[in-house]
């Protein structure tokens, strides 16, 4: 018979700005919760706040909030949820259900939410106990590394896009072809939007080429470093430019937080 192992790998932040890989000892999830066999961990710059200290935290502590992996124990009264099922855990980390606000629904703003890998330990180890409430159910289909990212950088963008006032048919521009912007030019695209990807440098273009089959529908790119003004040229171009194209002035807004005029239609 197999003996299971008794510790885990992990990597913690220990104190400010100093990272270790420690063995920690492998436990049973309490009431409510979960065990999880992390599959894949993305790495967000929101992890900073936990290794530099930036968030009140206790030391040790697993940073961590894009984990997806396979759950292997659940502690008592979970329901909805089974060992070998995959599933996902973003930056919340699972609501009460009883407090003001999630009892309108409004599960985000729940008072009794800890954050994963900041009041506890993230998905920066082999295991992570979970509370069940914060669990996402990933489908067969999207591999772990790939689902990974959508937990944090793809909610974020995605959220940006339906909460906007820019419907179908409608021109979005995405600043920035970084790791969020990337997947919000794809998002945007399969949203039935017409996108603009405005970024600068041979890399970012590059980035932008390779979303283009599924996505893409033109590219804005600058070698060189600009001024802001000569930036609000350009987009104001680009806008007459897809205005032109085509041949009807359609509702110009970004999906990406900020809600200026890309272009204005007269």
């Amino acid at each position: 018979m197999v003996q299971r192992a008794s510790t885990y790998r992990a990597v913690q932040a220990v104190s400010k700005g100093k990272l270790e890989l420690v063995h920690k000892p492998l436990t049973d999830p309490p009431p409510g919760y979960v065990r999880i066999q992390v599959e894949a961990c993305g790495v967000c710059h929101s992890d900073s706040a936990t290794v530099e200290g930036l968030l009140p935290i206790q030391w040790p502590r697993v940073p961590g909030h894009e984990a997806v992996g396979r759950i292997d124990a659940t502690g008592e009264g979970v329901e909805g949820w089974k060992a070998g099922q995959r599933v996902g855990v973003g930056f919340l980390g699972g609501n009460c259900g009883y407090c003001a606000y999630c009892r309108d629904g409004d599960l985000v703003n729940c008072i009794n939410q800890d954050y994963t890998g900041v009041q506890h330990d993230g998905g920066y180890a082999e295991v992570m106990i979970v509370k069940a409430s914060g669990l996402i159910a990933v489908p067969d289909d999207l591999s772990s590394v790939n689902a990974a990212p959508l937990l944090c950088a793809g909610l974020t963008t995605f959220s940006a896009l339906r909460n906007s006032p820019a419907r179908a048919g409608d021109l979005v521009a995405v600043f920035g072809v970084g790791g969020l912007g990337h997947l919000g030019v794809q998002y945007a695209r399969h949203m039935g939007f017409e996108v603009v990807a405005i970024d600068r440098g041979n890399g970012r273009a590059e980035l932008s080429k390779k979303t283009r089959r599924a996505s893409l529908h033109r590219q804005l790119g600058d070698r060189r470093r600009q001024s802001a003004s000569g930036a609000r040229g350009r987009t104001s171009g680009a806008g007459d430019s897809l205005r032109g194209q085509s041949g009807r002035c359609r509702p110009r807004r970004l999906a990406t937080g900020w809600h200026r005029d890309f272009a204005r239609c007269h």
